[in-house]
């Protein structure tokens, strides 16, 4: 699908909260590298029972949307396709809006992982593991489909969210145990771990981590770095932040709004540099 960089085009984050969001950081850093002047990039604070009033209120000028929750599966009905690989979740995370005035929704989280994992050298294991069950571990789950071989192990606190992490498995074709959240720790000796709980959940198994670990993958960027991948990293274990996976879904997003590619050095330079002011 190509969407043609016109001039005084428009796009945005939505979710809620939002405030806390790079994104229009990144999209923002993109458009200046891409010469795109006219264009902008916004965040709004919309929740399920606003979206469909804010998709009723768009012009012809908006060339996309950036969803984070609780809209990721709210939007679906909105729109006129989605690509099989936000299909393959029930989850959009980004809206393109063709020419000929079509919505169209795709999943860049999910493309998004694997590119980080790939930039940090990681093509294939044989085994993973999984600390969470909510919405991104069901991504996690279909960038394992592309890069695990073997058996992918996720921890959980109920039955309830165990039988939806086995249940995502048959899906996803991807062979699925769980096992209780308290023998998280025996998962951090996978080859491959995704980190996809709220912040400070897994703090606590920070003193668990093997004196040789693999390769984290922690899904959150702020605070960073988190206690387990602090620790992660002082053990010699290589870490895959949120960031990366922020930055490479980004590139993603602004190639499908904008049809024109984009350096991932720019946008990290540009998140980095954010998280950085944010300490100080």
């Amino acid at each position: 699908m190509t969407v043609r960089a016109t001039d005084a085009r428009r796009a945005a984050v939505l979710g809620s909260p939002i405030a806390h969001s790079l994104s229009p950081v990144l999209h923002r850093a993109a458009y200046g590298e891409l010469g795109l002047d006219n264009w902008s990039y916004d965040r709004f604070d919309v929740d399920e029972a606003g979206l469909p009033g804010f998709f009723k209120d768009l012009g012809p000028e908006w060339a996309g949307l950036s969803l984070t929750m609780p809209l990721k599966r709210a939007v679906i009905p909105l729109l006129d396709e989605i690509s099989e690989t936000a299909a393959s979740v029930d989850a959009v995370n980004t809206v393109v809006f063709t020419e000929d005035g079509r919505r169209v929704g795709d999943n860049t989280d999910i493309p998004g992982m694997v590119a980080a994992l790939r930039e940090h050298g990681i093509e294939q294991v044989d085994s993973a593991a999984i600390l969470g069950a909510g919405a991104t571990a069901s991504s996690a789950l279909a960038a394992l489909s592309r890069v695990c071989t073997g058996e992918v192990v996720a921890y959980v606190r109920s039955e309830a969210r165990a039988a939806e992490m086995r249940q995502w498995g048959k899906r996803l074709d991807v062979e699925v145990r769980t096992a209780d959240w308290a023998d998280a720790a025996e998962g951090l000796r996978a080859p491959l771990v995704f980190a996809t709980t709220p912040a400070g959940t897994t703090d606590a198994l920070a003193s668990a981590v093997p004196e040789r670990p693999a390769t984290l993958f922690d899904v959150l960027y702020d605070p960073w770095p988190t206690t387990l991948a602090a620790r992660w990293s002082a053990y010699g274990g290589a870490v895959v932040s949120g960031l990366d996976l922020l930055v490479h879904q980004a590139v993603l997003q602004v190639e499908a709004m904008t049809g024109r590619g984009i350096s991932v050095g720019v946008v990290r330079a540009a998140g980095e540099s954010a998280l950085d002011a944010k300490a100080v």
